[in-house]
């Protein structure tokens, strides 16, 4: 297929040249993954060989698009308006997401327009609906946008389930996958199901480097508000600016700081995932008629909106990911000949070496990411169901299907037949209920044992599971609410352990129909040092470079002075943690021992450590107090020293002590409660109303004790066994940090280290109120880096 010239003709007038990899895609006979550039035209690249195809016509449906965002799906309904009117094509675009009107989902299923966009959940449920052979049946092309965000995580399992489907419906169809940042492409185009890759020319290198302040980052925290002026004069002098902080609750104060200090008035916004959907859709108009000067956004503005006004990007935090990173820089200056602009605001001084480290890694062009695991089995239990409700399936047929889709290239056929079995009767423990008997076979094919079921099954399509908040209150009657918690963390905790929140000192007692009930505990110090609300991990590439940073003396040269002294005197009271070697440190402060390690695995796999090491060490009678865990480091406090953390380490003790600790709370029931949801087996959704997390959480928990004592080895206890021990527990990261620190480099020194100084200031910070909040923090800060011998 070559470029019509009423096509060259439509991209003279806009005074554009084709790009190569936009011919390129156009002459590709098969399956494509492109890798392009913000800017770059890959969307348009994307829909070039459709338009091309249905400028003589076509009926039905033609293009499928797919993006992860329904706010993508109107933003390239605007976009191919354009093309379609000015060159009098015969096509119809329309979308089809979870915003869409009832009346014109039920017109699309009789009706469809020739190009269709929508969303991995949205394809679900239309694939799981009777006249899904006559809908799709003439598609011709898939374009997949933004896949390496779908990849990540379950949806793009439950994509390529799709697409295989897709394929048995319209042999012949051509999947064309887009991108912009991607680590391992042929990975990626594996995860398609094969593909070719075209890469584009990357453009020009982007101006990114870090914010210069007046105020050096403070040892500690996480706010960035250091910064604030240069941000605002950084506003001032962009045309529009978008301001990324890693967590929402950050974005809110950052966003307070920076009004508190906005003398010019100049129109700020903010967008996050929380806000109502009408206010993020007012802020997004706002920036696409140019009518703001900044919005300080989370991870909700990631993906590319295209508002041609942004010219500056600014970081604020460290970015934890280089991929996140280069992704968002791509939001500026959103054209092909033009350098995006960036600037990045490290929160605090370990923050400065992960951002030049990051900084290092975008001018290398070395992204991260972790392998993808095997697909999972219960998304595969949900897509059998739905296969069910378009109608009767032979198991032969569609395991053949499923293995077509990259994720599911291994399974084997005890694997699909065990998935299988669990869609049909819920397994051998729960086959003797009628409400788990979906499936049965009869004339040799599978069926739903009744029609009905059908409703209740959409109505729980897709992988998302929401995290729930928990209120925490004082035990009693009429207990007084203190606040509320992310249940990831409220699964952590074992009766007994205490921790920070409104500035108090709390001990977990129960927790009773999702509430956490704690008692006041204000003699004792936390253990579990401060609740301070979900925060991204580090991958694992950019902790290695930070690790690699620090203990090479001759390259910190490129990092601030004050950063640099600050490892040069590590250097000479201690030790500087290096590639290949855990070191640790125990010295005495305030009357108790302290022993910290240099991990630098993660706070996820930092945290589960500290709570396996503190439990060994309370075996061994060294009196643990508390803990506290960063992306870089753990810090332990206790009575007695420890001498020797070697016996600490011991990769068979914390594999036993990971067992026992994992029965004790709730990691696991909260991770069975997600399985059990994605795999259908516990419904959220129902006719007339959303069931509550409470009801959710009741039944899950009731579920996961009946099969873990009348049916231990079943399929959703093994898939709950293997996600607690990658996700939250992240103990895979435990090994990985064993097993490239072979040796370990203990020191005992006398006195505060510099590395280990900005740990004490985590866990002795209590929130204070009153404007002299940040005085006393950095006087606290002065005090105790004197100690370490910081003046």
């Amino acid at each position: 297929m070559s470029l019509p010239p009423d096509f060259q003709d439509w991209f003279a007038r806009q005074g554009w040249q084709p790009h190569p990899h936009q011919i390129a895609l156009l002459e590709a006979k098969g399956d494509t993954l492109l890798i392009a550039p913000t800017g770059g035209g890959k969307t348009l690249a994307g829909f070039l060989p459709s338009l091309v195809d249905l400028k003589d016509g076509h009926r039905g449906l033609h293009t499928l698009y797919v993006s992860p965002l329904k706010a993508l799906t109107a933003d390239i309904a605007r976009n191919l308006a354009r093309p379609v009117a000015e060159l009098n094509l015969p096509v119809r675009v329309e979308d089809r997401t979870g915003d869409t009107r009832s009346s014109q989902r039920a017109r699309q299923r009789v009706d469809p327009p020739q190009i269709l966009l929508t969303t991995p959940e949205s394809l679900a449920l239309m694939l799981s609906y009777e006249q899904a052979p006559q809908i799709f049946g003439s598609v011709r092309r898939v374009v997949l946008d933004e896949l390496h965000a779908l990849a990540e995580n379950k949806r793009g399992d439950q994509l390529m389930l799709c697409l295989a489907r897709l394929r048995s419906l319209s042999p012949g169809l051509i999947a064309t996958g887009l991108s912009a940042t991607v680590e391992d492409p042929s990975a990626l185009a594996d995860f398609m199901g094969g593909a070719t890759v075209i890469q584009a020319d990357p453009g020009p290198e982007p101006d990114i480097a870090m914010l210069a302040t007046a105020r050096p980052a403070p040892w500690s925290g996480g706010g960035g508000h250091y910064a604030v002026p240069e941000v605002l004069d950084q506003i001032r002098q962009a045309r529009t600016t978008i301001i990324f902080i890693n967590t929402r609750a950050q974005a809110e104060l950052f966003f307070q700081a920076l009004w508190a200090a906005n003398d010019d008035n100049l129109p700020i916004g903010l967008h996050h995932g929380s806000l109502a959907r009408e206010a993020r859709q007012r802020v997004e108009a706002a920036m696409a008629a140019g009518e703001l000067r900044a919005v300080v956004a989370t991870g909700s503005l990631d993906l590319g909106i295209d508002w041609g006004a942004v010219d500056l990007v600014i970081q604020v935090g460290a970015p934890k990911n280089v991929k996140r990173l280069v992704q968002r820089i791509g939001r500026a200056n959103h054209r092909y000949n033009a350098p995006s602009r960036a600037r990045i605001v490290p929160a605090n001084r370990f923050e400065v070496i992960e951002c030049v480290a990051a900084l290092e890694a975008v001018h290398e062009h070395d992204l991260d990411g972790d392998p993808r695991g095997p697909g999972p089995l219960d998304v595969l239990c949900q897509h059998i169901l739905l296969t069910a409700c378009a109608g009767p399936f032979d198991a032969d047929a569609l395991f053949r299907e499923v293995r077509t889709a990259g994720p599911y290239r291994g399974l084997t056929r005890a694997q699909f037949d065990d998935t299988l079995d669990f869609a049909a009767t819920g397994g051998y423990a729960l086959r003797a209920y009628d409400r788990w008997q979906r499936l049965m076979q009869r004339d040799g094919l599978w069926r739903l044992r009744d029609p009905r079921a059908a409703r209740d099954l959409r109505m729980n399509v897709g992988t998302i599971v929401e995290a729930e908040m928990l209120k925490v209150r004082l035990r009693g009657r009429g207990g007084v609410p203190l606040g509320e918690v992310e249940e990831s963390f409220a699964a952590t905790l074992v009766p007994g352990d205490t921790f920070l929140i409104g500035g108090q000192t709390v001990r977990y007692d129960a927790m009773r129909e999702m509430v956490i009930e704690v008692t006041k505990q204000p003699t004792r110090q936390p253990r579990i040092a401060v609740y301070s609300g979900l925060k991204l991990a580090t991958s694992t590439q950019l902790s290695h470079r930070v690790q690699a940073l620090i203990g090479d003396p001759a390259r910190h040269w490129v990092l601030p002075p004050d950063t640099a002294d600050w490892l040069a005197l590590q250097d000479r009271i201690s030790v500087l943690p290096r590639p290949g070697v855990l070191v640790s440190e125990s010295f005495p402060f305030q009357g108790k021992w302290h022993f910290a390690l240099y991990g630098f695995a993660g706070r996820n796999a930092l945290q589960t450590l500290g709570l396996l090491m503190t439990r060994m060490m309370e075996e061994a009678g060294l009196g643990p107090l508390g803990f506290i865990a960063t992306d870089y480091a753990l810090l332990i406090w206790s009575l007695d020293p420890v001498a020797d953390p070697a016996p600490l380490l011991d990769r068979d003790g914390l594999r036993a002590g990971l067992g026992d600790w994992l029965a004790g709370n709730a990691v696991m029931k909260r991770t069975f409660r997600n399985v059990a949801i994605i795999s259908g087996l516990i419904q959220r959704n129902m006719p007339g109303g959303r069931r509550s997390g409470k009801q959710a959480t009741f039944s899950s928990d009731i579920l996961y004790d009946t099969l873990r004592r009348y049916d231990p080895d079943h399929l959703l206890l093994r898939i709950t066994a293997d996600e607690a021990r990658r996700g939250l527990v992240d103990f895979d990261r435990i090994e990985e940090m064993l097993d490239r620190s072979p040796q370990i480099d203990h020191r005992m020194t006398g006195r505060v280290t510099p590395l280990a100084a900005p740990l004490l200031l985590e866990y002795g910070r209590v929130p204070i109120s009153g404007a002299g909040r940040e005085r006393l923090a950095e006087a606290e800060a002065a005090a105790l880096m004197a100690e370490a011998g910081l003046a």
